[in-house]
């Protein structure tokens, strides 16, 4: 029998779209796989809530993000995605439905869900653990040159060294060249003083510069904080897709273009995908990086050089990750080995290296090997 591809097969539509429940005495929400991140944000904040643990671009599924794998600025509190699942509705290939719960008669299922890309069932439904919000997030910016100290401070701000530690709530850097980084801090707040709420800042609004430039300017006016509407916030790389966009439209950043423009942004991916031919796409996924790697906190400075020399490419991002060590029902997650726990805990802090955008050598119009670069990256 012959094997089909996708684009060959006859698709079926499944209206899977719907949040089904809210249960504010058990912090969770039940959701159908394809609620984006967009749709749940807007349902959850104004109710005082968040997911656990979310992304920051508004099309991301919940579903997508389950059956792959999702972290955020959160996770140095509460782990991968997956560990804020309650249960999964899944349809089996058998045509059974199944309700898997990590303590159930399904619970060896409820473990292999994660990063399992859709392989092992029709996902229906999910139970998510929420959390309770205040409708801003108080923003530090802290400017930190030279690559041990801004790898020592996301060290201890983290908790990678010491479980007591009072720990953000939400925790990133975005580090620029190989010795400068901004390291950002936020908390939970509201915003009542007249004085304060002159510090509100609309980072999504469509003529506001790509919050990454804007995290830039701190290098230079040193450190501040700034207080974020939380949803704003939670999308803050949306329309610049962190930083993708640049390389698709290069002028999307001039104050003219997000004036008048900027409302288009970000470009759908569906739409990318219409108005490009294969061989565009082949040649972009070639000439790009799109990489995120999951590492021990202890490497930290080695693989920030090791990205610079085979990408040579900035910003790059840095957010902090619980892993934790589930024993015999880690699924497909492998578990962090003893030297790399955190003392007295049953997690080890690992980080995922975002890097993204146009290599170096491609800009400079060099001999560049992707395969060869990733591989490279990856040992």
């Amino acid at each position: 029998m012959k094997t089909l591809l996708k684009d060959q097969c006859e698709k079926i539509p499944v209206d899977l779209y719907n949040i089904l429940s809210l249960d504010e005495d058990r912090q969770v929400v039940r959701v159908e796989p394809m609620v984006s991140v967009g749709d749940i944000t807007r349902y959850l904040i104004p109710r005082g809530f968040t997911l656990a643990v979310t992304l920051e671009i508004a099309d991301a599924t919940c579903g997508g993000l389950g059956l792959g794998a999702g972290m955020t600025t959160y996770s140095h509190r509460v782990g991968f995605y997956q560990e804020a699942v309650e249960s999964w509705d899944v349809l089996l290939g058998d045509g059974s439905l199944v309700h898997a719960t990590k303590d159930n008669e399904h619970s060896d299922l409820y473990y292999a869900l994660p990063w399992s890309h859709g392989s092992l069932g029709l996902l229906v439904a999910m139970e998510l653990k929420i959390i309770p919000v205040k409708p801003y997030l108080k923003l530090s910016y802290i400017p930190v040159h030279g690559q041990k100290a801004y790898c020592d401070m996301m060290r201890d701000l983290s908790g990678a060294l010491d479980k007591t530690a009072k720990l953000p709530d939400y925790l990133e850097a975005t580090v620029f060249s190989k010795d400068e980084a901004v390291v950002m801090v936020g908390n939970f707040t509201d915003v009542t003083d007249p004085k304060e709420k002159a510090k509100i800042n609309h980072v999504a609004s469509w003529y506001k510069p790509w919050f990454y430039k804007h995290v830039e300017t701190f290098l230079q006016k040193g450190e501040d904080y700034e207080y974020i509407p939380l949803r704003e916030y939670l999308l803050r790389h949306n329309r610049a897709i962190f930083w993708v966009v640049e390389s698709m439209i290069p002028f999307g950043n001039n104050p003219i273009f997000r004036l008048l423009f900027g409302w288009l942004l970000p470009p759908k991916p569906a739409f990318l995908k219409f108005t490009t031919t294969p061989g565009v796409r082949a040649m972009t996924f070639a000439k790009q990086v799109f990489q995120d790697i999951v590492l021990p906190m202890t490497v930290l400075e080695k693989s920030v050089d090791r990205a610079e020399e085979l990408f040579d490419t900035y910003p790059i991002l840095i957010y902090p990750c619980r892993i934790y060590d589930h024993g015999p029902t880690m699924g497909q997650l492998r578990p962090p080995r003893k030297d790399q726990m955190c003392p007295g805990t049953n997690y080890g802090m690992f980080y995922d290296l975002g890097v993204y955008g146009v290599p170096g050598p491609v800009k400079r119009r060099e001999r560049y090997d992707p395969v060869h670069a990733m591989r490279s990256m990856e040992k």
